[in-house]
């Protein structure tokens, strides 16, 4: 049995990811677009002729579904059957959408079976986030081009979705508005940092050079007895020995930092991919030295209120605009990749406002 899958974790919700696998409008935007059959209502046909790993267009005909669920698609393409399953899978931050076709008849050569393949996962992980991030626009706040956009696949109509038609619009809009919300409290959360004490350490040094030489000069003044001053002369020609001796000793013993210095870490940023209300970021950490390095630390900073919702290669937490990543100690010529993914309120956002690895800038930001 030859089988071709694709998954992809997305931000929203189940209820919606399945709109745009089910609305016609909406999956010409993110897959191919598809029209109905004229000589049989119940097939559909799929315009993929030019999509890479495709032959010709696709005729698919739907023999199981479950609102939100799953929906089992029978298709021929010059030749070949196959049966196309699409699962979604709840998830903390949204949903997972799962994509399985199963060759029952035919053959791909494994160029073609590659680059369908390949077709899959950039639709899913790249143009089907976008569409729903702009659909979310239409449905929350925008509430342009919502007429258009009615017309669902023929045989894709399940019981108890007029009902619910009505309640998602308020649940999407309580969303909408819960998310602002959120979003100004961490504005003014971040506002009301305290500014760093920058210099308290410092000041503290002179004070105590100060009251240690005013100790000093304190102790001949009331001398009274003539034996006293005697041995404080006696004494204050100890010190003019003590610099010429042990000052020269000391530097001789080397400094800690110098005997066996950690090899500098280096991180490049680079974008992943880019969506209407976020994107994916990778950040590749490297150890270049001949020595093993110790743990590193990657900060990422974002000029607006961005949030992390995903991350893979590294621990991680996220205070305000500052997102911190944290790794173990990467042998000599070892690196180690982190990839996150971020929702952005803003439209359209390139990445992170500055990334840095152990306080040194990344590359490629």
């Amino acid at each position: 049995m030859i089988e071709i899958s694709a998954q992809v974790d997305l931000f929203h919700p189940a209820d919606r990811v399945w709109h745009a696998l089910t609305d016609r409008e909406l999956l010409g935007r993110w897959f191919a677009e598809t029209t109905v059959a004229v000589d049989e209502p119940g097939r559909l046909l799929f315009a993929t002729a030019g999509l890479p790993g495709f032959d010709d267009a696709v005729g698919a005909e739907v023999v199981e579904q479950r609102a939100a669920e799953l929906v089992t698609m029978r298709c021929l393409e010059a030749g070949r059957r196959s049966l196309l399953t699409c699962t979604l899978t709840a998830t903390a931050e949204g949903c997972r959408l799962s994509l399985r076709e199963t060759l029952q008849d035919g053959e791909w050569s494994p160029a073609l079976r590659a680059a369908r393949e390949q077709s899959y996962q950039q639709a899913l992980a790249n143009r089907l986030p976008a569409i729903l991030d702009w659909f979310a626009f239409q449905q929350v706040d925008l509430r342009r081009g919502v007429a258009g956009m009615t017309t669902e696949l023929p045989v894709l109509e399940w019981a108890g979705a007029a009902r619910s038609r009505g309640r998602r619009g308020v649940v999407l809009l309580a969303a909408g508005v819960g998310v602002l919300l959120a979003g100004g409290a961490a504005v003014w959360a971040l506002r009301s940092e305290p500014p760093e004490q920058t210099g308290a350490h410092p000041a503290a040094t002179p004070t105590a050079t100060v009251t240690g030489s005013a100790a000093t000069s304190s102790r001949p003044a009331p001398s009274a007895s003539s034996a006293r001053p005697d041995r404080t002369a006696s004494a204050s020609q100890r010190p003019s020995r003590t610099p010429s001796g042990k000052p020269s000793r000391t530097p001789s013993s080397g400094p800690p930092q110098q005997q066996s210095p950690d090899p500098v870490m280096t991180a490049r940023y680079s974008n992943v991919n880019s969506r209407l209300l976020g994107y994916t970021g990778e950040v590749a950490v490297s150890n270049p030295g001949d020595v093993a390095g110790a743990e590193w630390t990657v900060v990422v900073t974002f000029d607006d209120d961005s949030e992390v919702g995903k991350v893979n290669g590294a621990e991680w937490r996220q205070e305000g605009r500052t997102v911190t990543f944290t790794g173990p100690p990467l042998a000599a010529g070892q690196s180690q990749t982190i990839r996150f993914d971020v929702r952005d309120s803003a439209a359209f956002a390139k990445g992170p406002a500055s990334c840095a690895i152990d306080g040194r800038p990344c590359e490629g930001l």
